[in-house]
């Protein structure tokens, strides 16, 4: 299946075992060496069970691309526009799916998060750890999350592109530009 930019691709998260997670609509904006990027223009409506969250700015979301081996694709990024609390948010997940315009990511939990001053942490240790035992999660899976974590870490702490400013910058002219457009 070919998409077009600013067709609808459905974001499915779940949890371990197919549970439900967040869901939503992003823009579909195009597509580079560093996977498919995708837009959430602000507004954007998440939902997941006992929750909302509506995005106060345009965020761009990125998925690995299915070319890359598999140690190197369990991760989706979402990186927060002008205005955001954050710079980078990244969710470890097992490697993403595709089935039509819809991409499907069983969340694993650790987040690696950078804030607007720089700072790389990572977020959920404890839930990792928890959901280890009551989700029974598999020793090749809780070890591939800890490596990609791991991975992320570096990268995005060393600023490795697409996690630096500039990688980003056009996709958010990009989005920016579609948004007027589609008004």
């Amino acid at each position: 299946m070919t998409l077009r930019l600013g067709d609808t691709v459905r974001v499915r998260m779940r949890k371990w075992a197919d549970l439900p997670h967040w869901e939503f609509d992003a823009v579909y904006l195009g597509d580079d060496d560093h996977g498919t990027w995708l837009g959430f223009p602000r507004g954007t409506h998440m939902v997941r069970p006992g929750a909302e969250y509506v995005s106060p700015t345009d965020q761009l979301g990125l998925v690995p691309p299915v070319s890359a081996p598999d140690a190197e694709r369990g991760w989706l990024v979402t990186f927060h526009g002008h205005g955001g609390l954050l710079s980078v948010y990244v969710d470890v997940v097992a490697p993403p799916t595709w089935s039509g315009p819809a991409v499907t990511a069983i969340d694993l939990d650790l987040d690696v998060v950078r804030e607007l001053d720089g700072r790389v942490w990572v977020d959920d240790e404890d839930e990792f750890a928890l959901h280890q035992v009551e989700l029974d999660y598999p020793a090749e899976v809780i070890a591939a999350a800890r490596a990609s974590c791991d991975r992320l870490v570096a990268l995005i702490g060393a600023g490795h592109p697409p996690y630096d400013d500039a990688t980003k910058l056009p996709w958010f002219e990009l989005l920016a530009r579609w948004s007027r457009k589609a008004r």
